[in-house]
């Protein structure tokens, strides 16, 4: 059984969270306006998709409802993909998951997926009253909830009957992966029938997916590569855009980091505690137009570039800057996969 990589996988995509840091000149809804403004852009110039995800109790105000942003971005577009990566699933009512999914298929026209993960940080659980100790039984649960609502069957759930009665367009269920980093979540896709995102590259955990889709003949088995990690952006002069908007994706690496556990592995994990440090290591690059294409044709047509044009509350102006000298001067000279 050979795993499939699915062609649908970005190969470019721009990012939101709408961190808005207090020393940022952009607020929440500068940046909200500006990214759905984005996505409306980047759906008309040959991205292909737009891609959000979820934390909460954040003091940037980090992007806390992926569910309701999809829905703004699926409203505002016609063809790119909108993705979630990921959507902390233990914290919702899955019941209620269940529709809103199902909407957002419609809504879409099946342009959207979520990938659905547990979560690493414990105030997160504790603000929406759920234990800690007890994640992956809940994960496990909502999994189990969702998978059986979408067959549109009445059934019972902790003294509730559910009854799903809206389906949607990509039957029999809309697109979900089950993210993960360990062995352990690579079973929990296998377990419930579901593809599998990566957020590392471990041949490893990989390889147990697959081992457990054949032992439990699963069809199709599907991965989700975790991509290079890098956030893009684009500039004919990069050591200005360094200094314009160093400070603001240095806001945003650090956060980040500050969250991890202890082991805690990610490809888009940075230790840098300076701006200089950060341009050091690699994982946020700002490249000319003439070194995005040479990155390009490097990597082939399915190498991803994920730009992040308000990362860390990056004022708009700067990602508009990024954004239009890209598709300018670099998108016409990229190799596109063939059209499936």
């Amino acid at each position: 059984m050979a795993l499939v990589y699915p062609a649908a996988m970005a190969v470019t995509a721009l990012r939101f969270d709408l961190r808005a840091p207090a020393f940022s000149p952009a607020s929440s809804r500068d940046l909200c306006a500006a990214a759905l403004d984005m996505a409306a852009w980047a759906d008309e110039n040959g991205f292909d998709s737009v891609v959000t995800s979820e934390h909460h109790a954040d003091e940037d105000g980090y992007m806390p409802s992926p569910v309701t942003m999809m829905a703004g971005f699926a409203a505002r577009t016609e063809r790119i993909s909108i993705v979630a990566s990921a959507l902390l699933l233990p914290l919702y009512d899955p019941v209620k998951l269940s529709e809103d999914l199902c909407l957002l298929d419609l809504i879409s026209d099946g342009r959207c997926r979520t990938t659905v993960g547990i979560g690493y940080r414990q105030d997160e659980y504790a603000m929406f009253g759920q234990d800690w100790a007890q994640r992956g039984k809940r994960m496990d649960e909502c999994l189990e909830v969702l998978c059986k609502a979408w067959t549109g069957e009445p059934f019972d759930w902790n003294g509730r009957q559910v009854h799903m009665t809206m389906r949607p367009v990509t039957g029999p269920k809309p697109p979900v992966y089950v993210g993960g980093t360990l062995k352990v979540g690579a079973r929990r896709a296998a377990r419930f029938g579901l593809p599998f995102q990566s957020s590392v590259s471990k041949p490893e955990v990989l390889e147990e997916y697959q081992s457990e889709c054949e032992r439990l003949g699963v069809e199709d088995p599907q991965v989700m590569s975790p991509g290079s990690g890098e956030t893009v952006f684009c500039s004919d002069d990069p050591d200005r855009s360094w200094a314009q908007i160093g400070k603001f994706l240095l806001h945003d690496a650090v956060v980040y980091a500050s969250w991890q556990l202890p082991g805690q592995e990610s490809v888009i994990y940075s230790r840098a505690s300076t701006v200089e440090e950060l341009r050091a290591d690699g994982k946020f690059r700002i490249l000319t137009p003439e070194e995005l294409i040479a990155r390009a044709a490097e990597r082939g047509p399915y190498a991803d570039t994920h730009m992040h044009p308000l990362c860390g509350g990056t004022p708009p102006e700067f990602g508009w800057e990024s954004l239009e000298l890209y598709v300018a001067k670099v998108l016409p000279h990229v190799e596109r996969p063939a059209a499936p």
